[in-house]
């Protein structure tokens, strides 16, 4: 990561908030000081100057949970192949200015996404505090009924976050905004403003089209794989990681190969019998899993034999001098 990035993502926020933000889609009601430390439900805004908090005025929905609940399974597919951890924390409060409580302001992310968890300052169940936390890689923004555009898109960037993705599900909502088309479209932090982009910084090359069909995606596709696969290879070259780091992905990795050589072996006991005329004993060779059985004396066996009986007492006399 660049210096530029690592600033960004530690400092705090260089300003307040942009003057009158909207969130269409949402309804307001009044949640006081004092109450909004212990309220459960989920907000997208709140704000400490008028105890206001606005949430989303349709009931949450499996449309607008489906991306956050993929995105994190993808991550865990990109992080296994890369060779290193990649922390999706989920719906998170992103706190600003929590130690003035009447200036304080939460908003609520959808997802969240670490790339480098092990050394980043990430928040507890409190949420994540500017100046005192890290910012994430990346924020995901779902927007089946709501547009993030017209208010939380310019809170997060007076805020700082580097990478925020607007989701706009395949599946739509009668009650979906006018003019918001099914897509993912991605905003990078550029001197203080978002720029659109092609493809993500953070996730090296995955274009903001590939992440949209993998987040809408009803079974993971090939072309979802490979994308993925093509992440990881980026992300493992900067970092000097590989599927090797990730245990359980080395450890199946070793078991195929160990397979693909069982396989091997018994391709080669199998054609010394068919070349002696014998390849009615190969039966023989699988009950005795004569393959996993030393090569050069498994040898030894299928070339000396004279029926099944005499194979099989000598592959049981090898099993047991193995």
């Amino acid at each position: 990561m660049n210096r530029t990035a690592d600033a960004l993502r530690h400092d705090a926020p260089r300003e307040d908030a942009p003057p009158s933000p909207s969130f269409p889609g949402c309804r307001s009601f009044q949640l006081t000081r004092d109450a909004v430390d212990h309220y459960e439900g989920r907000f997208e805004y709140w704000d400490a100057a008028t105890e206001t908090a606005w949430v989303v005025a349709e009931p949450t929905s499996g449309t607008h949970e489906q991306p956050s609940r993929r995105l994190s399974a993808l991550s865990e597919v990109i992080a296994s192949l890369r060779g290193g951890p990649i922390e999706c924390r989920g719906s998170m409060d992103l706190i600003w200015n929590a130690g003035e409580r009447e200036r304080r302001r939460i908003m609520q992310a959808d997802e969240v996404a670490y790339l480098y968890p092990a050394r980043a300052r990430i928040p507890g169940e409190t949420g994540l505090v500017l100046g005192e936390h890290d910012r994430p890689d990346v924020v995901l923004e779902v927007d089946h009924t709501t547009d993030v555009r017209r208010g939380k898109l310019g809170l997060y960037a007076a805020w700082g976050f580097l990478e925020v993705w607007v989701e706009v599900p395949d599946v739509t909502s009668p009650s979906r905004p006018v003019g918001r088309v099914p897509g993912l479209t991605i905003h990078r932090l550029d001197a203080g403003r978002y720029r659109t982009v092609a493809a993500s910084v953070a996730f090296p090359g995955w274009t903001a089209a590939e992440i949209h069909g993998a987040l809408n995606e009803p079974v993971r596709s090939d072309a979802t794989d490979g994308a993925l696969a093509r992440v990881a290879r980026a992300l493992g070259t900067r970092d000097g990681t590989g599927p090797e780091d990730t245990p359980w992905l080395r450890r199946q990795r070793h078991e195929g190969r160990r397979e693909g050589r069982l396989l091997e072996r018994g391709a080669v006991l199998r054609a010394v019998l068919a070349g002696r005329g014998m390849a009615d004993l190969e039966p023989v060779l699988a009950e005795s899993d004569a393959a996993r059985l030393p090569l050069a004396v498994a040898l030894d066996a299928v070339q000396h034999c004279r029926d099944a009986a005499d194979l099989r007492v000598r592959l049981a006399r090898t099993a047991q001098n193995a």
